[in-house]
């Protein structure tokens, strides 16, 4: 007999929502990178595969190992808060490496208003 045989009803059925909700958050994520023509859209997309389609999977994950060990199941959390963490921290540094090579080159991918850098005022004079 599996253990999987013995998982009741009550846990099973949550955990193929949350499942198939995870996994289809991811399959949007990816179709979204796929279709997004500039990569300015396209940081948009994996953001949402990354924390709310691996969120699902996690917490069903967590929750199907926790009632077939008997104990909870929480490292599966620990690494899935270094993934949602980390991820917008990385998109975000790729965006701004982009814009200031876009800026650099002059690209005609940014709207006008975006192409100069904001200049920064002039710090008051010490005496």
């Amino acid at each position: 007999m599996s253990p999987l045989q013995a998982v009741p009803l009550w846990v099973a059925v949550p955990v193929a929502i949350l499942v198939v909700l995870g996994s289809t958050l991811t399959l949007i994520g990816a179709l979204g990178f796929a279709r997004l023509s500039s990569f300015y859209d396209r940081l948009h997309a994996p953001t949402l595969a990354t924390s709310w389609g691996t969120g699902g999977i996690i917490i069903a994950s967590a929750l199907m190992f926790s009632v077939i060990e008997g104990r909870a199941v929480i490292h599966e959390f620990v690494i899935g808060l270094c993934i949602v963490v980390t991820t917008p921290v990385t998109l975000m540094m790729l965006a701004r490496a982009a814009l200031h090579r876009d800026r650099a080159e002059g690209s005609a991918a940014l709207p006008e208003n975006m192409r100069i850098r904001p200049e920064r005022p002039d710090p008051p004079a010490q005496d």
